[in-house]
C-alpha cells in the first residue's frame, strides 16, 4: 500500500501534510546527498525496519529520483539476508506492484497518444 498524507483524513491530515513538506524541503533538499542516494537509504531504512505502510510512496520516490527497478530489487535481495526475508519479501511484493502500475499507466498513455495522432 502506498503512503500519501492526503489520505489522512481531517486535522490529521493536515498535520501530516505540514510534516512532509517541511520533511522534504528541509531533509531532502541538503547537499550531502543526491535525492537518488537519499532514497536508497530511506528504502533500506523502510525494509529493515518493516515499515510497509510507507515503504511504497519511498519506493515509487526512489524511481522517480533515478533508481532503476533492477537496483532496488537487488538493494531488497541484499536485505533479506540481513533485515529478515519477511521484510524483504513484503518489500518486494510491493515494488512489483508499482512497477506494474507504473507500466500500465505508460502503455495507456501510448496507447492514447497513438489513438490520438493515427
Amino acid at each position: 500500500m502506498e503512503f500519501s498524507p492526503l489520505r489522512v483524513p481531517g486535522k490529521a491530515g493536515k498535520s501530516v501534510t505540514c510534516s512532509v513538506i517541511r520533511m522534504m524541503s528541509d531533509l531532502w533538499e541538503r547537499p550531502g546527498l543526491s535525492p537518488r542516494d537519499r532514497s536508497l537509504v530511506t528504502v533500506t531504512a523502510l525494509v529493515s525496519l518493516y515499515r510497509a505502510d510507507q515503504l511504497g510512496f519511498h519506493l515509487g520516490k526512489a524511481l522517480e529520483n533515478g533508481v532503476t527497478k533492477d537496483e532496488l530489487i537487488e538493494v531488497i535481495t541484499h536485505l533479506a539476508f540481513y533485515a529478515g526475508w519477511p521484510n524483504a519479501m513484503t518489500a518486494m511484493t510491493q515494488l512489483m506492484e508499482i512497477v506494474q502500475q507504473a507500466e500500465q499507466a505508460e502503455q495507456a498513455e501510448q496507447a492514447e497518444q497513438a489513438e490520438r495522432s493515427g
